[in-house]
């Protein structure tokens, strides 16, 4: 996250004695990433953030792999996967490789009788249906519909909705999440031709500092193991932090599409970057102005990448009887494009209202069981004419 922010109390001087008013000292915490190198914030907490009081079971959250290597289009239906009560019990992971796990999820009630540490992956939610707060030990994000919320790895967090209809859209990321390098300058500000600023971000705002001693469960992802750990102090004790690994949101109705005289190709809707996959959001935007334009895409091949797509909403011009939920799978290897009728219906169209997040990732994806039980089996056939 190449912005700075700070909240609650710091010294001045990182690294030094911190009081408090009472006595005694407040205990610093690097929370940084790839090793003393990438991104960090300096956090100040009440207790100390190692008191570990019990160690409890083990679940093994692997995927069950069903086809490793894949080479069939899939069209996955999201609003099929059921409701559960529980916010980590509710996520169907659906797409892998080594490099991210994508998954929808549709929880009914708020995580908020454990905290959840992913000590693995970032984690990106796109919230497709309801509303509420990530609370973090570095502040709180107010969210609604068609927020990204980026959550660092190693962020503790607690979620609470305001609905018990929710659904979302989840990538685990096993390399750090950025913002696009070419939006940036040499110093990370976003430049003038980015199609988003740092105002549009959502920053953590309120500060819930908790001086409380007990028993805290919390919930920790490692290596694909869901560890119970105690904790012999709330985990929300920071009284202050500062700087630039921290959680954000961003609305995807906050992106301004870049359009031109012909089709743009699919890096103007990129919105995230890792090395590994980008993350695109295809929002309503004018359609092509050159007289003989067709707005359509054209035909291209996938090579280099897989290519996740998930409808959110509107009419989605390159596709024909496609619904909000559903995640089409375009695997590298073969080439894809409009579906027949879709190409020349677009010409003299104006403007289209599609709302969808695309993840193209530079090596195959494999299928999930998971995935299998809401694949409608025959989308790769709907090219025929």
């Amino acid at each position: 996250m190449p912005l700075y922010h700070k909240l609650g109390q710091i010294p001045p001087k990182r690294h030094t004695q911190f009081e408090k008013p009472d006595g005694g000292l407040y205990y610093e915490q690097l929370f940084g990433t790839i090793g003393f190198d990438g991104m960090s914030s300096l956090l100040y907490h009440v207790h100390r953030p190692t008191m570990v009081r019990e160690i409890l079971g083990v679940k093994d959250m692997t995927p069950k792999i069903a086809v490793a290597k894949n080479m069939k289009s899939r069209m996955l239906h999201g609003f099929k996967v059921q409701p559960k009560d529980d916010f980590l019990e509710s996520r169907e992971t659906l797409l892998v490789n080594k490099d991210i796990h994508i998954g929808v999820a549709a929880p009914r009630r708020s995580l908020s009788d454990y905290f959840y540490k992913n000590a693995d992956a970032d984690e990106l939610l796109f919230i497709h249906e309801g509303s509420g707060t990530l609370r973090t030990l570095l502040g709180n994000i107010d969210f609604e519909y068609g927020d990204y919320l980026v959550i660092p790895r190693g962020m503790i967090y607690q979620i609470e909705f305001s609905s018990e209809q929710n659904r979302i859209l989840y990538a685990e990321s096993f390399h750090p999440i950025y913002t696009p390098k070419r939006y940036r300058n040499w110093f990370g500000q976003l430049l003038e031709h980015s199609p988003f600023c740092e105002r549009d971000y959502k920053l953590p705002q309120t500060l819930e500092t908790f001086d409380e001693r007990g028993d805290f469960l919390i919930k920790i992802k490692k290596e694909g193991q869901l560890h119970e750990m105690v904790y012999a102090s709330h985990p929300f004790d920071v009284i202050g932090w500062d700087g630039y690994n921290f959680p954000y949101g961003f609305s995807i109705h906050n992106f301004e599409p870049i359009t031109g005289r012909v089709h743009q190709p699919p890096p103007v809707h990129q919105t995230f970057e890792t090395s590994a996959f980008v993350v695109c959001s295809f929002c309503p935007r004018l359609y092509d102005y050159h007289p003989k334009a067709i707005p359509a895409p054209y035909n291209h091949s996938n090579i280099d990448s897989d290519e996740m797509l998930y409808y959110v909403d509107g009419d989605f011009m390159s596709r024909n009887n496609v619904e909000k939920g559903y995640i089409s799978l375009h695997p590298g290897g073969i080439p894809h494009g409009p579906h027949p009728g879709a190409y020349e219906r677009s010409i003299g169209k104006k403007e289209t209202i599609e709302l969808a997040v695309m993840i193209d990732t530079f090596k195959p994806l494999q299928v999930t069981e998971n995935a299998l039980r809401i694949d409608d089996g025959v989308y790769y056939q709907s090219w025929i004419e």
